[in-house]
């Protein structure tokens, strides 16, 4: 079977790459475009969606996008998706104060994929989550808050896992995964 290609629409070189070795061996090829693309305020799956309807008009053609969150559970599910914000604003260290004073440093990942067929086709959600918790920054801070996140039932934040590691376990594998048996059941239709 010939390899399926499919767009990603990301700007972001950290996440293709972690994208590119999560699918490796499956029968799907990622390309990238980096389109200038609105970003609506709202959940993972409504900036998702939104982004994937309006890169499909614009590619013409099937494509996927991504929104990811980290949520506290102190917090009721803050910052969830405005964690870019929040990491631009507080850094690693400020994420961490603003738990100080609560019982919990329970926190989950939230990876949202949709999936567009091409114009004017409705997209498909994929969601992954892992659980775990708020830590101290370790590990390499090249890959915005993957430092304070350590996953449940590890001893070790994203940032300090091995890659090959992270994505077998991560929020973004889990969707990927889902997303991955989606495709072949529409190439065994064909």
């Amino acid at each position: 079977m010939a390899a399926q290609k499919l767009t990603f629409v990301t700007g972001n070189a950290n996440k293709l790459k972690e994208v590119r070795a999560i699918l490796g061996e499956s029968q799907i090829e990622i390309v990238s475009q980096d389109l200038d693309i609105p970003e609506i305020q709202g959940t993972t799956q409504e900036v998702a969606l939104a982004k994937c309807k309006h890169a499909a008009e614009l590619l013409g053609g099937p494509c996927i996008t991504e929104d990811t969150a980290l949520c506290f559970e102190a917090l009721h599910g803050l910052p969830g998706p405005y964690i870019k914000h929040f990491m631009k604003e507080l850094g690693h260290e400020g994420l961490n104060t603003l738990l100080v004073g609560f019982p919990t440093t329970a926190a989950w990942a939230l990876c949202t994929f949709a999936y567009s067929a091409g114009p004017g086709t409705e997209p498909i959600l994929f969601e992954g989550r892992t659980d775990g918790h708020i830590v101290p920054a370790r590990g390499s801070t090249k890959f915005g808050w993957d430092p304070v996140f350590e996953p449940d039932g590890f001893n070790q934040t994203y940032a300090e896992m091995p890659a090959e590691q992270k994505n077998k376990i991560s929020h973004r594998y889990r969707a990927l995964e889902k997303l991955q048996v989606y495709l072949r059941s529409l190439a065994q239709q064909d």
